[in-house]
């Protein structure tokens, strides 16, 4: 097993790219707390992973708000003694909407999910890293919307944000052995979708040209097998890198 008695937190953890990074984490041996809304979606989680060898507990919480974010890496520590790994996948998307559009409100959404919720996340990561003295593990879920126009202005400078992020602790902290990588999706089939209400037809329409290149969609298992070699000290020496996983959409 890969990941046996490694302390991980993953977020976005009920559907899609998040459960199936749970999945495949607590098979290999994890110990993982599994982060998201839908309560009821991750007790069935936890009930089709009871006979795996690495130990799932749950948190209920909303990765937007800072006491939510901290609180989940505290009951990783509490759980299990300490923190490996901390995988930032939850996210959502904004309605596809070109900057003359762009909203306040959709603008503090998508940004309060896929950008102030992984700073507090992977700043109390990082004071734990450093107060264990070790070294730690973050992976983070961008997308290719970080590197070509592949959604709307605010859900692609979102992504460029966590970018930014992950690579400057990469550096930072690479003496104290803390090491920060980006798995960068394409299309990926999961319910994301549903998180963007109404698109803005106008937007769609000017990034259409990018979408029709896009492949066959990929499934959440390709991300979760790119996740496990991050995760694992398979990837010892990989540290601030972006790895696409979209079929080679980013190529185009």
């Amino acid at each position: 097993m890969k990941l046996a008695n490694k302390s991980i937190v993953v977020t976005g953890a009920s559907a899609g790219m998040g459960k199936g990074i749970v999945e495949l984490f607590v098979r290999e041996g994890a110990n993982v707390v599994a982060v998201a809304r839908r309560t009821e979606r991750l007790e069935a989680l936890k009930e089709s992973l009871k006979d795996a060898p690495g130990k799932l507990v749950l948190f209920t919480g909303d990765v937007s708000k800072r006491e939510d974010n901290e609180a989940m890496i505290d009951m990783a520590i509490s759980e299990f003694g300490r923190l490996d790994v901390l995988v930032n996948n939850a996210g959502v998307m904004d309605d596809m909407s070109a900057m003359a559009d762009v909203t306040d409100e959709k603008f503090e959404f998508v940004m309060g999910v896929n950008v102030y919720g992984p700073l507090c996340s992977m700043r109390k990561a990082c004071q734990v890293f450093l107060s264990q003295g070790d070294g730690g593990n973050i992976i983070t879920i961008s997308s290719v919307g970080s590197m070509h126009q592949a959604a709307g202005a605010i859900y692609c400078a979102s992504k460029a944000a966590i970018n930014a992020y992950c690579r400057h602790i990469a550096f930072t902290y690479m003496k104290e052995g803390i090491r920060s990588n980006i798995i960068a999706p394409g299309g990926i089939s999961t319910e994301i979708s549903t998180s963007m209400g109404m698109p803005n037809m106008d937007g769609f329409a000017r990034v259409k040209p990018v979408q029709d290149l896009a492949p066959a969609p990929g499934q959440p298992s390709d991300i979760a097998n790119t996740a496990l070699f991050l995760a694992s000290d398979d990837s010892s020496y990989v540290n601030g890198v972006i790895i696409p996983v979209d079929g080679g959409w980013s190529a185009f």
